[in-house]
C-alpha cells in the first residue's frame, strides 16, 4: 500500500469515527429519554419505539467499530 492509499485509509476511518461518535450521542440522548419515562410509559408504543431505536443505534455503532478494528492500517 502506498502513501496515498494509506492516506485515504486513515481520511476513511476519521469519517467513521465521527459517525460512530455521532451515533453514540444519539443513543446516549434516546437512553435518557426512554429512563426518564413512566414505568408505565417505557412498556408502551413510545417506550417501545425508543428501545427499538437505540438497538439499531447500537447494531450501527458496533458495524462502525468492527470496520474501525479491521481496517487495514
Amino acid at each position: 500500500m502506498n502513501a496515498e492509499q494509506r492516506k485515504v485509509i486513515k481520511q476513511a476511518l476519521d469519517e467513521i469515527s465521527s459517525a460512530r461518535a455521532a451515533f453514540e450521542q444519539v443513543r446516549d440522548e434516546l437512553q435518557e429519554v426512554y429512563d426518564e419515562l413512566s414505568e408505565k410509559a417505557q412498556e408502551g408504543d413510545r417506550g417501545s419505539k425508543l428501545q427499538e431505536e437505540i438497538e439499531q443505534l447500537e447494531e450501527a455503532i458496533g458495524s462502525l467499530e468492527e470496520a474501525e478494528t479491521t481496517a487495514p492500517s
